[in-house]
């Protein structure tokens, strides 16, 4: 791993991420009965209750505002508490998220994949994008994920940053 990377990655309390694209593959399935499905990776799950144990914040920050039942499940059996929906202007968020924390821009991670992250990616301590993600068109992150969205893109920068930390981590 780099060491610039992992110099970076050293100085990360809070680790901020999309949705759609970062936890999904980016899919919303429908019926004609008008129901709605996600699918969420069990890798980025335990990539959650690694964070929360050895006390990482983790905050969720979408511009989703449908079907909100969905995400609404999934980060109560995981127990993030920052979930932010309808968000147009992410870095507003993000800025917040900084002030409330008592953190500095090096002190967060963020993960997104489209346009609507790019002002966020170039904002943080340091910037993640699944591997495939349509933004890496339009900008270079630091971190470039070995696995895609919705198949374990938020675990793969969760072990950057436990590395980068000394963190063996145990169930």
């Amino acid at each position: 791993m780099d060491k610039i990377i992992l110099d970076k990655a050293q100085k990360i309390k809070l680790i901020a991420t999309d949705i759609d694209g970062v936890w999904t593959d980016s899919k919303m399935y429908y019926t004609e009965k008008g129901l709605f499905m996600k699918s969420f990776s069990t890798y980025d799950g335990m990539a959650a209750h690694l964070l929360h144990k050895y006390d990482f914040l983790i905050a969720m920050i979408t511009s989703e505002y449908e079907h909100l039942n969905i995400l609404q499940t999934r980060v109560k059996k995981l127990h993030i508490q920052e979930v932010y929906t309808n968000e147009h202007n992410k870095i507003n968020r993000l800025q917040y998220l900084e002030k409330k924390y008592n953190l500095n821009p090096e002190n967060i991670a963020y993960i997104g994949d489209d346009l609507n992250d790019l002002e966020s990616l170039k904002y943080a301590g340091i910037s993640a994008v699944p591997a495939g993600a349509p933004i890496l068109q339009f900008y270079k992150p630091d971190y470039i994920t070995k696995r895609k969205g919705g198949d374990g893109a938020f675990r793969d920068l969760a072990d950057l940053i436990l590395q980068a930390n000394n963190i063996d981590p145990i169930y």
